[in-house]
């Protein structure tokens, strides 16, 4: 139920502009949710954050909607999904979790700024320098992206962790 609670609150965070404050919650709560649901259960998260795509742009920005500018966006929201199940399905650790957030706001920047490269034409030249510059443009973006996706995949998997050893050493206190 949690993975559905976390996923809900990913929704919320990314439908709902907040320009004070650089946080997304998108990521981590991809990857918990495919480290604890069954993949075919993906397509619920996958779906909701597709519509508060299309609430973003044309609700709160204004654009016109084109499916084929999100295609690879919401095929991203899958794969960290994916990603989650392979990597923190059956193990979970420090090194896991921190490799999946890195790997999950890592591959976000990556893909997300070749695709406003590629597709807006006048934004940036398409020429190897125009790529360095969108890139670059994105630098703060990844940091946050980074940021958010950590502490929220390292309180999703550490905490229900740090409670559970918690409640074993207390019952293995004896009783005064």
């Amino acid at each position: 139920m949690f993975a559905y609670l976390l996923s809900l609150f990913g929704v919320i965070a990314h439908a709902v502009p907040h320009p004070w404050l650089p946080f997304t919650a998108v990521g981590g709560s991809l990857l918990y949710f495919g480290a604890r649901r069954p993949l075919w259960q993906g397509i619920l998260p996958v779906a909701a954050l597709a519509v508060s795509d299309y609430y973003l742009t044309t609700q709160v920005y204004g654009f016109p909607f084109a499916v084929h500018q999100y295609l690879l966006t919401w095929a991203w929201y899958a794969a960290v999904i994916v990603l989650g199940a392979i990597l923190l399905r059956k193990h979970v650790s420090i090194a896991r979790v921190a490799s999946g957030a890195l790997l999950t706001s890592t591959s976000f920047f990556l893909v997300s700024n070749y695709a406003v490269w590629a597709s807006e034409p006048g934004m940036y030249p398409h020429t190897l320098a125009g790529l360095i510059t969108c890139y670059t443009a994105g630098l703060p973006f990844y940091r946050n992206d980074l940021v958010s996706t950590a502490i929220l995949a390292g309180l999703a998997f550490g905490v229900p962790y740090f409670l559970a050893k918690h409640a074993a050493s207390r019952e293995e206190q004896p009783i005064l």
